[in-house]
């Protein structure tokens, strides 16, 4: 199989593509989740800590030398400061989602089967048809004993009981 024929078979696989849709959404909400900390959370946050602008605050090492032409050497603290608030609004984000969605599949889980429909009567019929014949299946079979059919066609004799001889008297 060549590389072509079993990369083609890798990308068409279901799971994939939901790996490549999640990527893509995902990268597209961490923008939005940016955009929200820089423009919407921070600015306030830094109002009321002086008028202080979170993504510049840094602890500089090494000022910036015009003359060597040298960069500013500095520790960015602050931008952690807001990478660390887009993490923790990202981890809430997702662990919501996937909270409904847990709760979602439970109720699925819980929820009853549909009824069966009820037997047309034919089926019904069928039905009791089967059990009769694996019932009959199942029980031994009866012994049948053979009539000679003289008998059957000849009348019954009705014999009188023998009569009782009278009892002794007895001796003392």
């Amino acid at each position: 199989m060549g590389v072509v024929s079993e990369f083609r078979q890798f990308i068409s696989r279901g799971n994939v593509i939901d790996l490549a849709v999640g990527v893509i959404i995902g990268a597209a909400f961490g923008k939005i989740v940016t955009v929200l900390v820089d423009g919407i959370i921070m600015p306030p946050i830094g109002l009321l800590l002086g008028k202080v602008d979170f993504a510049q605050l840094k602890i500089v090492l090494a000022p910036e030398d015009v003359a060597t032409k040298t960069a500013e050497v500095a520790i960015a603290y602050g931008a952690f400061i807001n990478t660390l608030i887009q993490f923790v609004i990202v981890a809430i984000a997702v662990f919501l989602l996937v909270k409904l969605v847990n709760t979602v599949r439970r109720q699925e889980a819980e929820a009853p089967a549909p009824a069966e429909p009820a037997p047309t009567p034919s089926e019904a019929l069928l039905t009791e048809i089967r059990d009769l014949l694996a019932a009959r299946r199942a029980a031994p079979p009866a012994r049948v004993v053979p009539v000679k059919a003289e008998a059957a066609t000849t009348p019954a004799v009705v014999r009188k009981p023998a009569a009782r001889k009278p009892a002794a008297p007895k001796k003392a």
